[in-house]
């Protein structure tokens, strides 16, 4: 049957809900978790996602929690007991007064395997019949005493490292997510750090993974933390390559060593995972200035051109995150989403700093449709 995702959603406190989407390959299920979240609620959004995902024998496999560096202590704690890595994401350019929510993605019908940042858990890996899979998250540097460049070099270092604990290599990686602090002041740098490092694997010439690049505080202060999906096929049966954007050149043309979009083919269903997108033109260059309603207009008509052209539309999103510099401009992306007639979208909004000064507004996505 080729169909969409399976979205549920039930009720937490009054306020704020869980958005889950479910979607399967190859015997293993998938369940994306999206749930707003406050500073009093955090700690009952956790046990509300653990239960529902133990009434569907499924196991937390990673979390992000979109709140400021104070809140980090206090959500570690809230999940010491439990199992999983925990990437906490807010931005530079916020004051970190809020948590404005929390994505989880579990797994069920898969024996997950640990992976070790020295007495560290920061992530899993599996398999199936036909590719094994490795989700990663809060990777940063030992030695927070480095320079920024040194840091980033450190924490490509170590996943690849620690992809080896998983029979992977550092060419397996489909998609990666980048947070660096005060990311404006040092994004040319960091590009150079990736671009060289990614030369020297040998990335270039098998395929460069989508990601995010986005500024976001982190917890001690270090320069950069990162996530990473890795996929390893087996056989024919999946397949991982990158889709390019009708509407955008690729990032490579302007040095920025990344692909639009990957998708990962496999049996049950496709997954289109799209890098962070924001206001750019086909040249390259930044449009609608200081307009962050028209950057998101344009930004989501990107996104949905990529859609389109592998046969999926918003009614397919798993999980999306909003990145907006100004967070009082959030609302503005409800606002688009109600004036073109999407369908409710599982998008956490983090206040973080995007890539370019003049950039108001960047959206990650992925998407699923079911064989």
């Amino acid at each position: 049957m080729n169909g969409i995702l399976e979205m549920d959603k039930s009720d937490v406190t009054a306020d704020h809900s869980l958005q889950i989407v479910e979607f399967p390959h190859g015997g293993v299920t998938a369940h994306i978790i999206t749930a707003q979240a406050s500073e009093e609620t955090i700690n009952e959004v956790v046990d509300q996602v653990t239960a529902e995902m133990a009434a569907r024998n499924a196991r937390i496999a990673f979390q992000y929690v979109f709140g400021g560096r104070k809140f980090y202590p206090q959500a570690v704690s809230s999940i010491e007991k439990l199992d999983w890595p925990l990437t906490l994401l807010h931005g530079d350019a916020c004051s970190g007064s809020t948590i404005t929510g929390t994505q989880f993605i579990a797994l069920s019908g898969a024996d997950l395997h640990p992976v070790m940042d020295g007495d560290r858990k920061v992530g899993n890996w599996y398999e199936t019949d036909d590719a094994r899979y490795c989700l990663l998250g809060d990777l940063r540097a030992d030695d927070l005493s480095l320079g920024r460049e040194k840091q980033a070099q450190a924490v490509f270092e170590k996943m690849e490292t620690l992809l080896k604990q998983a029979d992977m290599k550092f060419t397996d990686i489909a998609r990666t997510w980048l947070y660096l602090n005060n990311l404006l002041e040092w994004y040319d740098e960091f590009n150079v750090v990736r671009t060289n490092f990614f030369k020297e694997k040998g990335t270039f010439d098998k395929m460069v993974p989508a990601s995010t690049g986005i500024g976001a505080g982190t917890a001690a202060g270090e320069e950069m933390v990162a996530a990473l999906l890795a996929v390893k096929p087996k056989n024919d049966n999946v397949k991982v390559f990158p889709v390019p954007s009708p509407l955008q050149c690729p990032a490579l043309d302007y040095k920025s060593s990344f692909a639009r979009a990957v998708e990962i083919d496999q049996p049950g269903s496709r997954l289109l995972t799209i890098s962070g997108t924001a206001s750019i033109e086909p040249g390259g260059e930044t449009v609608h200035l200081g307009n962050t309603e028209k950057q998101i207009e344009l930004t989501m008509a990107v996104v949905h051109e990529i859609l389109k052209s592998r046969d999926m539309d918003w009614k397919n999103t798993a999980r999306a995150i909003a990145y907006f510099k100004d967070a009082g401009d959030a609302h503005l992306l409800e606002k688009y989403c109600l004036a073109n007639g999407l369908p409710e979208l599982p998008v956490a909004i983090s206040h973080a700093d995007v890539c370019r000064h003049d950039l108001l507004f960047e959206i990650e996505l992925d998407a699923v449709k079911t064989k």
